[in-house]
């Protein structure tokens, strides 16, 4: 899953704008806060105002009291972080198959124990699936997406063992858990899956139905994702929802919080180059002395990538890729032109490591390409010996990992036709083609009412978030937003975390940074919103 708007917490203003003045929501506050009898200091004003501790707000959807369920909160505390410590030591990476049986069990496991009173392990031509649901006999059903999968890890990087789930203090967020997995996604699913358990321990009804499917292929793009949801009985019981949403942690490390209505959609793909299939070259590695008088696969691929954008790499050149590409509308370009003027540029350099822009754009140009540029980007480029030392071969075979993004109303299928035929018309149709994964791009209005819930919650507890018109990583949200559901789709959820797909990615649990909320402030502003979605025409 794409976190593109996660940044390193040593350049944690790259979001400007509003920044809460309180405490965070967590258990070492409220304690404390307590004991003095001052707990009402220790939560930040968006809980608090819930409870009706402070004047109601008038814009406020409902006033329910859910002092009680903040109460279990505190009290499952450590059964919270022993359970993500759990989901985390599991691997579950697709891309080596490593532990993903295991993984889709403990997630079937935990959604049980959550109260989901159907929870059916879904087949696919990969990994297996989750569809679940919970019937709270509520008039209102909400859809939720899960992936159980994470991705690769070289632990020589990390400065904690990534399947130790490790606590560990943080300087200037406090305690946070380090581990693979940890924000990218189990941190902020496993928050929402405590608010279950605590608005049923507090004795309370959970406000709405819930719908949900999971996958454990999103970090390897999803190519099966639509066997699970487009199953008849999914298809009926998704139909019924009000939208769909992902726990997330949205918070940057000063606390800001970024909306967007959508996503680019991805291709992932493997282009291979290789001896056998062109015809010329060798068809296995041969002493290096022979280019004099053979072709080679590795230059053939080179010349191939060349062509697919232009001289200096940043434009795509496919014909046909972005024929369809939808240009940002005047509503889009006045949203990112306000978040511009609140995010700050140089910070976010800093933690990208960059100096310039391309084209030495400016910072709104910058954000506008981001938003609604499609894009050929090389991942890994592998061909020959690359240990150390020479070896002095002509190397038979060659491979390019490519991602390519796309935005409105482009789709997979057609980028990726136009690939193949761009190759074959400049002289490469012999370059394999694999398709690894890949989706289309999601949009959902502003007005939609899941995004205006989320919006009333933010903004009852002072947060103005930062709202972009979609994400520039990519979730299959697809197949909710497109045919035949149609439906909205969104992330929500306090919280920070940070190195999703990085070594040391971590969650924070217990905030030392009054700006930041830690695990119970996260699991309560889940709580939150199921209230308001529940009163949310």
């Amino acid at each position: 899953m794409a976190n593109d708007f996660q940044y390193n917490d040593d350049d944690s203003k790259a979001c400007g704008g509003y920044l809460p003045s309180t405490s965070p929501l967590d258990r070492r506050s409220f304690l404390a806060g307590a004991a003095a009898g001052a707990a009402a200091l220790a939560l930040p004003r968006w809980a608090v105002a819930a409870e009706g501790l402070l004047a109601p707000n008038p814009s406020a959807a409902f006033d329910d009291d859910l002092s009680p369920i903040r109460s279990e909160i505190m009290r499952r505390h450590d059964e919270t972080i022993k359970r993500l410590q759990t989901w985390i030591r599991q691997p579950s990476i697709a891309a080596e198959y490593r532990g993903m049986n295991e993984g889709c069990e403990l997630t079937m496991q935990m959604l049980r124990e959550a109260g989901f009173q159907q929870v059916t392990k879904v087949p696919t031509d990969g990994q297996p699936g989750i569809f679940a649901t919970l019937d709270a006999g509520a008039p209102k059903t909400l859809g939720l997406y899960f992936m159980y999968d994470v991705k690769q890890v070289d632990p020589s990087e990390w400065s904690s063992p990534p399947w130790d789930a490790a606590l560990v203090d943080k300087s200037g967020f406090g305690k946070v858990v380090i581990g693979r997995g940890a924000v990218n996604q189990k941190g902020p699913e496993a928050a929402f899956i405590a608010a279950l358990h605590a608005i049923r321990g507090s004795g309370r009804k959970l406000p709405v139905n819930l719908i949900l499917v999971a996958e454990g292929e999103e970090e390897i793009g999803s190519p099966h994702f639509p066997q699970i949801v487009r199953k008849p009985e999914v298809q009926q019981a998704l139909r019924r929802c009000f939208g769909i949403f992902m726990p997330s942690a949205t918070q940057a490390g000063d606390g800001q919080v970024t909306m967007t209505l959508g996503a680019k959609g991805v291709v992932e793909l493997e282009l291979v180059s290789s001896g056998e299939k062109w015809g010329r070259g060798p068809r296995t590695d041969v002493h290096s002395s022979n280019k004099a008088r053979l072709d080679s696969p590795a230059w053939h691929l080179v010349q191939a990538l060349n062509t697919l954008v232009s001289a200096d790499g940043n434009d795509p050149a496919i014909e046909g890729f972005a024929s369809r590409a939808r240009p940002l509308s005047p509503a889009e370009k006045s949203m990112i032109a306000t978040a511009a003027q609140r995010m700050h540029e140089d910070a976010v350099k800093r933690s990208l490591g960059v100096e310039h822009w391309v084209h030495d754009a400016s910072f709104q140009e910058s954000l506008e390409m981001l938003m609604g540029r499609p894009t050929v980007n090389i991942e890994g480029l592998v061909g020959g010996y690359t240990g150390p030392g020479g070896k002095t071969i002509l190397p038979h075979r060659a491979v390019a990992k490519i991602d390519m993004r796309l935005v409105p109303d482009m789709t997979a299928a057609e980028a990726l036709a136009a690939l193949k035929a761009h190759l074959a018309k400049h002289g490469f149709g012999d370059i394999e083609v694999n398709m690894t994964g890949g989706y289309d791009p999601t949009s959902t209005p502003a007005d939609a009412s899941l995004i205006r819930a989320q919006t009333a919650v933010y903004k009852r507890g002072g947060i103005d978030p930062v709202l972009l018109p979609r994400n520039a990583g990519s979730w299959p949200g697809y197949v909710f937003t497109g045919e035949p559901l149609k439906l909205p789709a969104g992330h929500f959820g306090l919280g920070h975390g940070s190195g999703a797909h990085a070594p040391d990615e971590y969650y924070v649990i217990e905030s030392s940074n009054p700006k930041v909320q830690g695990m119970d402030g996260a699991v309560f502003s889940f709580v939150e919103y199921l209230f308001e979605v529940a009163h949310t025409a």
